[in-house]
Parts: structure tokens; sequence; C-alpha cells
């Protein structure tokens, strides 16, 4: 956006030269007619003549130049210098139209029709450092997303590395803008903004129109877990514990520190996935299931009853109500959800 505008403003600058352009051409030609002519017409008939040539409207010569070179040799001056300036102009002002009106309306309406079409998508609000980490995670794993933001500038930055970016401008606790995110078919909603009380009034939006919805959100201050608990988030993440903890692994764990690193910053590589078994599914062993294999490797299974099993047997029953944790990849944890949805 700011580059459109840097834009816009040059194309206003060559304007006002194209226009000045004319209106000295104008003038000058008005000037030249009237000298050349000795005085012989109105003023405003020598104008008339300049218009004429520089419009190209060609209604023939008002003023007498059968015998008169230099007026013809003015008459060409004028037109070559005139038509090309208000061709100039023409164009800049066509130009400034699509770029600063009709371009960004089409623009907007492309984009809010893609969104309506999403289902189960994610919805983003803040796209800033821990953000656009969020965002990358999201894109690696394949899983469509909406992101908010109130900054232009951010979402013009991270729409330059991701072109088809689906993005919205605006504030994320507003329920206009959820609502144009289409909040009512996501899955979800990362409420990850620099500001702990913008994080609080998001999730409070959220939670009012769509209780059900998971919603995990940022909170830079400790103390302010517990509100946005009360709040209703399901989920709370300080990076600033995170980071400690994170800093202690890596000098008491470093090999698993180094593992979990290399499985979240390869795109291609694995993830610890988990999936809910839905109501209605038909109870069946692992090993009937089929997820073994095909970028997907169940590691744990978490039974109705709340007891884990790890490292479940292929004679384990999978049945409603089960979790099953896999490392999967993109194409293993697409091939996971369509077993048990069947």
């Amino acid at each position: 956006m700011s580059r459109s505008r840097t834009e816009v403003g040059h194309l206003f600058r060559l304007l006002y030269l194209a226009l000045g352009g004319l209106v000295l051409v104008s003038f000058l030609g008005t000037v030249g007619y009237d000298l050349l002519t000795d005085g012989r017409y109105p003023l405003f008939d020598s104008f008339y003549m300049t218009f004429v040539t520089i419009s190209t409207i060609g209604f023939g010569e008002i003023i007498d130049m059968s015998n008169n070179l230099p007026a013809r040799v003015l008459t060409v001056s004028v037109a070559i210098f005139g038509t090309g300036m208000l061709s100039m102009a023409f164009s800049i002002v066509t130009v400034i139209v699509l770029e600063s009106d009709i371009n960004g309306t089409l623009k907007r309406k492309r984009m809010e029709k893609a969104i309506k079409k999403l289902r189960d998508h994610y919805i983003l609000c803040g796209i800033g450092r821990v953000g656009r980490n969020v965002a990358h995670e999201l894109i690696a794993t394949d899983r469509q997303f909406v992101a908010i933001d109130a900054s232009v500038q951010v979402l013009d930055d991270f729409r330059e590395r991701e072109p088809g970016l689906l993005y919205l401008h605006g504030d994320g606790s507003d329920d206009d803008v959820l609502r144009k995110a289409d909040l009512l078919q996501a899955a979800g909603l990362f409420a990850v903004t620099g500001d702990d009380s913008m994080n609080l009034m998001i999730v409070i939006t959220a939670k009012q129109l769509r209780p059900d919805m998971r919603v995990v959100a940022r909170c830079h201050e400790v103390r302010n877990i517990e509100k946005m608990k009360k709040a209703g988030a399901d989920a709370i993440v300080s990076p600033d514990f995170t980071g400690g903890m994170r800093i202690a692994s890596a000098m008491l764990r470093p090999h698993v520190a180094s593992f979990m690193d290399e499985m979240l910053k390869t795109d291609g590589n694995f993830r610890i996935e988990e999936a809910l078994v839905p109501e209605g599914f038909n109870a069946r062993s692992l090993g009937d299931l089929g997820v073994r294999g095909s970028g997907c490797l169940p590691i744990a299974l978490r039974l109705p009853g709340g007891a884990w099993e790890f490292n479940p047997s292929h004679d384990v029953i999978v049945e409603s109500g089960c979790l099953l944790m896999v490392m999967a990849n993109a194409d293993g944890r697409r091939a996971l959800d369509e077993c048990l949805a069947t």
C-alpha cells in the first residue's frame, strides 16, 4: 500500500507537469497567432484556433493562414506538443483511477470472495514477529488461514514473501472484521499481536461470536495469563516463558532440542499431529486403519477413559473418542483424516 501511494504521488506530479505543459502551449499558441496575424483577429479566435489544433477536432481554420508560412509552422508545433501533452494527461488520469480506486476495490472484492469459500481455516490476528512464525508453520503444514493486522505496511511486507496470502486490514477485536474473516466457518483463531490488552479483547470478541471455537492467545506478561483464561482462551503461550524453557532444554537436553528444531525448521519434514476420532466411527484395530507408512507414524493413543498408550500396537482398538498422536507430514495428515472420516 505504501509503495502504491508513492507511485500514485509520482503520477500526480507527472499529471501536473502535463497540465502545465497544456497551459503553456495554449498560451504560446494564442499569443503566437495574434502576433503572426498582426492582431487582425480577436484574441479569443486565436485561443480557439489553438484549442481546435490541440484537441484535433478539425473544424477548419478560422484564421486565414493561406499565405502565412510562420502561422502554419506554429500550427504544426502546437499540434505536436499540444496533442502529446493532452494524451499524456489522459493516460495519467486513467492510471491514477485504476491504481487508486478500481484496482483496489476489485482486489478487496476478490479477497472477500476467496475468504468466503474457506472452510475449517484459521484466523491469525497479528502478523508481527510471532505471527509470521505462526503463518510459516500453517503454510508449511498446508493449512489455510486469513491474516488480520492493523498495519498496512506489515501486511504488504508479508504479502511480498507470500503472494497468495489472504488477509484483512483492520482490528482483530472488531466484530465486523472477524465476520469478514468467516469466523463462523473457522477451525480456530490465534490472538498473537504484540499487545496483551489487544489479545485479551480479541479473545473476548471471538468467544462471544463463536463460544465453541478454539482460541490460542499470546501473552507477554505472565501475570496476565489468568485474565486470558477467564476471557475464554483455550491455550495461552508466553514467548518469554517458552523461550526460557527452550534455552534450558538446549543445555540439559541438547539432542532432543536439536531433534525438535530440525522437525520444525524443515518445511517438508514431519510434525507431531493429533487427530480426534469422530463420533460414529466404526471401531477397528490400528492395523486395519492403515495409517502406518505413507508419511504417518502413530506414536501414542489416548483412550476414551483418558489413559495413554504409547507406541500402540497393531491390535489396539481405535474407536470414537480416542485421540491419536502421530508423526506425519502434510500428506500423511490428510491420509489420516480420510481414514477417520470413513
